[in-house]
């Protein structure tokens, strides 16, 4: 043991005096804290192909950027869109705590459906504006939900109200549409950190994921998790299917860049041209039966009796 620097005595075992009822107790809850661990299926991924720098030139916000690049993963590995709860701060408000961010806009529907079944009947144009939509859309929630105008704690507060008055539970929350949406089988955080770090957690439904992310400069950190007991879910699919998204949207987005860039040049060649015609054609021209080899008369000034100045021809 090193030397301590504290006065206090070194730390010793307690060896407890236990009832066989409460060992018995201790012993269960430990194999059955071991099987959530064995079931526990977690994938983390350092994706290095490109991180947040090149998400900012395109003009689009990381994280809405990264929302949607789990969206993509989610169709492509299950064919279809789910609830998706991203945690959103109101620490601005008194006693705020946090608020849902739910991923899954019918923008971001359309996009992924022409990631993956439109993939030749759309075009890259078309692709990249349904892209651009679906980032507005995640960042126009987003900026309601962290203003405090988003639905689930707006829900969540009338449910708990009717609960306190013993009212009998409002239809609403009896609704299939209603339970279906509070069963978030996709729930996403981004936790940025300056060091090279991250989280993770646990999915909240037995046939969910959980995925946390670190965006960093030029990498992006994902832990993704899922339970081995579900048939539904698999981790390490679900990660093959995010970084190929990840490749496609960075790739999408290169190829309309240069499809600008090279449309930007056309037009500055046209303007330049467009320019140099103007510029010959204000060049003066020769009068009608001028050669070259007879070039126009001089003009002299001469003054009149007058002393009015007057323009003249030689003789």
């Amino acid at each position: 043991r090193a030397a301590s620097l504290s006065e206090l005595p070194a730390p010793r075992r307690l060896r407890w005096k236990f009832l066989p009822e409460i060992q018995k107790r201790i012993s269960s809850s430990a194999e059955k804290l071991e099987r959530l661990v064995k079931n526990l299926d977690m994938n983390v991924h350092k994706f290095y192909d490109y991180g947040k720098e090149f998400i900012k030139k395109q003009k689009m916000s990381p994280d809405a950027y990264i929302q949607v690049a789990l969206q993509l993963a989610f169709y492509r590995c299950h064919g279809r869109a789910v609830s998706t709860y991203e945690s959103a701060s109101i620490r601005r408000f008194q006693q705020g705590r946090v608020d849902n961010i739910r991923s899954a806009t019918p923008e971001a529907l359309a996009f992924v459906k022409a990631m993956t079944e439109g993939k030749l009947s759309s075009s890259d144009t078309e692709k990249m504006e349904l892209l651009q939509e679906a980032i507005n859309a995640q960042t126009k929630y987003t900026i309601l939900t962290i203003t405090g105008k988003a639905i689930d704690n707006h829900l969540l507060g009338l449910r708990e109200i009717a609960q306190e008055m013993k009212m009998e539970k409002p239809e609403i929350f009896k609704d299939e549409a209603y339970l279906i949406s509070n069963q978030f089988i996709l729930s996403t955080s981004q936790v940025p950190t300056t060091v090279e770090m991250f989280c993770c957690y646990g999915p909240v439904v037995p046939n969910g994921y959980g995925v946390c992310y670190n965006p960093q400069p030029d990498h992006i950190i994902f832990s993704v998790s899922s339970f081995h007991e579900s048939p539904l879910t698999c981790s390490a699919d679900f990660v093959r299917c995010l970084v190929q998204g990840l490749l496609d949207m960075r790739d999408l987005c290169n190829r309309c860049k240069r499809g600008s860039d090279s449309a930007e040049q056309r037009n500055g060649q046209m303007q330049e041209m467009h320019s140099h015609t103007k510029t010959r054609d204000k060049t003066p021209q020769r009068k009608s039966g001028q050669t070259k080899s007879q070039p126009a008369s001089p003009q002299v000034l001469v003054r009149s009796s007058e002393q009015e100045i007057q323009t003249k021809k030689p003789s």
